[in-house]
């Protein structure tokens, strides 16, 4: 079901049509992949949502919007690494009560997968780069692509290792919940000071 190299492609796929329609989109073969692209739509409308807070003459009104945008896809996007977290742990084979209870990997697979959806998004706008500007310009972000790829591939290795250390009993992960506070308006002084009481 994990296969980092699949989740890579989707990513690449995804983020590939999203910038450019007539650019095959990604099909889903189980629900398990559109989950994984459920949570890359959140990172790349993210994305760019933030690049338009950074548009230096929005308009504050526009800035608030998008502000609001950010902090909602920012929302769904940790919710959606559960999601893929909660459908992992589905799978995870039960031990035999005389084995050793194996140590826990420190991050979960789903937030793994987060981290390569960020990568995707910065390889794709990083290529962009080689196509513009400077001599210069160019040969500093080759110099940023290789670093960015070389990342990629080491997390997508680690991904793999990971679920297959989990299937063998090697290793182990928990369900680690946000527990985002600044959307929640009984947790957020900022709302809960405007509800009434």
């Amino acid at each position: 079901m994990l296969n980092a190299s699949h989740i890579v492609a989707l990513h690449d796929q995804f983020t590939a049509h999203g910038h450019d329609p007539a650019s095959p989109a990604p099909l889903p073969v189980s629900p398990f992949d559109q989950l994984i692209l459920d949570q890359h739509r959140a990172n790349f409308e993210l994305w760019h949502r933030e690049d338009d807070a950074r548009d230096p003459h929005a308009s504050d009104a526009t800035i608030v919007q998008v502000k609001h945008d950010i902090d909602r896809l920012n929302q769904l996007r940790n919710d959606l690494a559960e999601q893929i977290d909660i459908a992992l742990l589905k799978l995870v084979p039960v031990l035999a009560p005389n084995h050793p209870s194996p140590p826990f990997n420190s991050e979960s697979p789903g937030l793994i997968i987060d981290r390569l959806s960020i990568l995707a998004l910065k390889i794709f706008h990083t290529e962009e780069q080689l196509h513009r500007s400077t001599p210069e310009h160019q040969d500093r972000n080759q110099g940023r692509l290789l670093v960015l790829n070389e990342q990629r591939t080491d997390l997508a290795g680690c991904l793999d290792d990971l679920w297959s250390d989990v299937l063998a009993g090697r290793r182990r992960f928990k369900l680690y919940r946000q527990l985002k506070m600044y959307n929640d308006p009984t947790l957020n002084p900022v709302l809960y000071a405007r509800s009434p009481i």
